[in-house]
């Protein structure tokens, strides 16, 4: 998780703070991570962090996908569709009847690969936005 943040050109928080937040998630039983190699013989080199919540929509639960991370000499080797097919596993053996993310919409390898499994944007009509209010003052303010 402190590579994808590195990767995205930020640093904050600070390693440690990830790190025990990172701990503090895998304490959480509404949350799980995923890990994966490219293959076999490879040492780890992608993530997806994955949040349960209920949902009155679906009167059910719901997933969140909330990252996805595959290290860049991993990238194009298929394991962020192994992760990501993973996840949607994992969510249904958890008996969760949605699955949600969001991503920049001008990341176009993401978005392909979310559409390519089955994701949409357009179910109501329209794209739907991800809006958020950062109640402190760290991070992307």
């Amino acid at each position: 998780m402190v590579a994808f943040r590195n990767h995205l050109g930020i640093d904050w928080p600070s390693d440690n703070a990830f790190l025990a937040g990172v701990e503090r998630l895998l304490d959480d039983r509404d949350s799980e991570f995923l890990i994966g190699a490219p293959h076999d013989d490879a040492p780890p080199a992608g993530v997806v962090q994955l949040r349960y919540r209920w949902g009155i929509w679906r009167a059910g639960f719901d997933c969140l996908l909330e990252d996805l991370f595959v290290a860049d000499d991993a990238r194009r080797s298929g394991l962020g569709r192994a992760l990501v097919e993973g996840a949607i596993e994992r969510a249904r053996e958890r008996g969760c009847r949605r699955m949600e993310l969001d991503t920049n919409e001008n990341n176009t390898a993401a978005r392909g690969l979310y559409e390519r499994l089955g994701f949409v944007n357009d179910r109501y009509g329209g794209r739907d936005l991800y809006y958020r209010l950062h109640l402190d003052k760290g991070g992307d303010e």
